[in-house]
């Protein structure tokens, strides 16, 4: 999509650093975080949020069992190698045995319990069975001494009888479900979906599909924004292109706020004659213009605005986006996402950085933005750059699969130690 419109330059803002602007919308989503609660088959809580911590209804594992197919025994009936103990019962997984009388062995299989008075599982590939001519289970011969506790997995050693194991705030990822089943829970507390309501502005936005006229683009935005907010577990209310008219953009506006959490927009963030979110936010609520040291994203209005509805009470969370395609990308992964994550109760912190070496060099730093880097991991384990890092090529965040976090004015030289965040953490974190 196409840079926003000229702006006023007597009537912008100061910069303010991404920090700054993560505390400031982070407190504020926080504050508005949604309170509704649902209660899920742990089947179908995948990318949920927890609305209140698990807590185990039992000891995993519950009892004492071994991690390998084998013999349990008792380590000081076995002195030396080439001990032959009888072999007095078995054990396959799911059945509980007899407790071990001393001097014998019994067959155990993965995940089988441990019998009482058993203390240690020799693997059988260090055993030899020896079979019995009577139809019996025969005898073993153990060809090394064992170590007590080698091979068993303890009862609790895992998770303890009433120890939480997943936070409230939790995104519920496949492990986390996983554990939830582990645990004994059937069923999962989680908070509702974001509701977010989506549009562009812009007269010269066009949908694919539609004839290219003179001075129109197509509308790639919205297709972005779309996905990513479905990525991240929204139920998304689509108003497709609103017209550059002040009327339009504040009718838009009070469509949006009925029913919704958040409202993303992207385009017409700047002051210029034909950017109508600003005032049309403020006649309908509020709205800040803020200028991020951020590069690519330096624009980025947050507000609200009223909801009319008496069964609504309060206002919708307001974001506008710059137009730019690259720059609406990662201002979505470095603000909203974190605002998403913390209207449902998460911490609204990024992920973590990975440290990786460099493999380019970036001579000319912006000096005093913050800079986000289209980037990926070659071969060798190490990061290279997108030639082309403008704000306007939407194929080099198809082509990265992360974004190099360098402070301003920080030059970079081949092999230096990078800040590398994985965009599937971003978008999916």
């Amino acid at each position: 999509m196409a840079a926003d419109k000229t702006t006023d330059n007597t009537a912008r803002a100061p910069l303010m650093t991404l920090d700054e602007v993560l505390a400031r919308v982070v407190a504020v989503a926080h504050a508005a975080r949604i309170t509704d609660v649902e209660a899920l088959s742990t089947f179908g809580a995948l990318g949920r949020t927890l609305a209140s911590d698990i807590t185990s209804a039992l000891d995993v594992p519950p009892a004492d069992n071994t991690s390998m197919d084998g013999y349990a025994m008792r380590a000081a009936d076995v002195p030396q190698p080439g001990v032959v103990l009888p072999v007095s019962q078995r054990i396959p997984a799911g059945v509980v045995g007899q407790p071990l009388l001393p001097g014998t062995a019994a067959r155990v299989f993965t995940g089988a319990q441990v019998p009482a008075g058993a203390d240690c599982v020799v693997m059988q590939e260090q055993c030899v069975a020896q079979p019995s001519n009577d139809g019996g289970l025969g005898s073993v011969v153990v060809n090394t001494v064992p170590a007590q506790g080698q091979w068993v997995r303890r009862q609790g050693e895992d998770v303890r009888f009433g120890a939480v194991v997943l936070r409230a705030g939790t995104r519920l990822t496949p492990q986390a479900l996983g554990l939830a089943a582990a645990v004994g829970a059937a069923q999962v507390n989680v908070v509702r979906r974001p509701r977010v309501a989506l549009f562009s502005t812009g007269d010269e936005l066009v949908m694919p599909g539609e004839p290219l006229k003179p001075g129109a683009i197509y509308n790639s935005n919205r297709f972005t924004l779309r996905g990513l907010l479905e990525a991240a577990g929204c139920e998304v209310q689509d108003l497709g292109i609103v017209p550059d008219r002040l009327d339009a953009t504040r009718e838009a506006l009070r469509a949006a706020a009925i029913g919704n959490d958040l409202i993303l927009t992207s385009g017409g963030v700047s002051v210029g004659e034909e950017d109508h979110l600003r005032p049309a936010a403020a006649a309908e609520g509020h709205i800040a213009l803020w200028q991020m040291a951020a590069k690519p994203g330096k624009p980025l209005a947050f507000g609200g605005v009223r909801r009319d509805t008496d069964d609504k009470a309060g206002e919708a969370l307001l974001m506008g986006l710059p137009g730019n395609p690259v720059s609406s990308f990662i201002t979505f992964l470095l603000a909203v996402a974190p605002v998403l994550r913390a209207l449902q109760g998460g911490s609204g912190q990024w992920p973590v950085a990975l440290p990786l070496r460099a493999a380019f060099d970036w001579p000319k730093p912006d000096k005093i933005r913050r800079e986000f880097m289209r980037a990926r991991l070659n071969a060798e384990g190490q990061v290279e750059l997108f030639p082309n890092q403008s704000s306007g090529v939407l194929t080099s965040a198809v082509w990265a699969d992360g974004l190099i976090d360098n402070p301003a004015g920080c030059v970079i030289r081949p092999g230096d130690t990078v800040r590398f965040l994985p965009l599937a953490t971003l978008i999916g974190a």
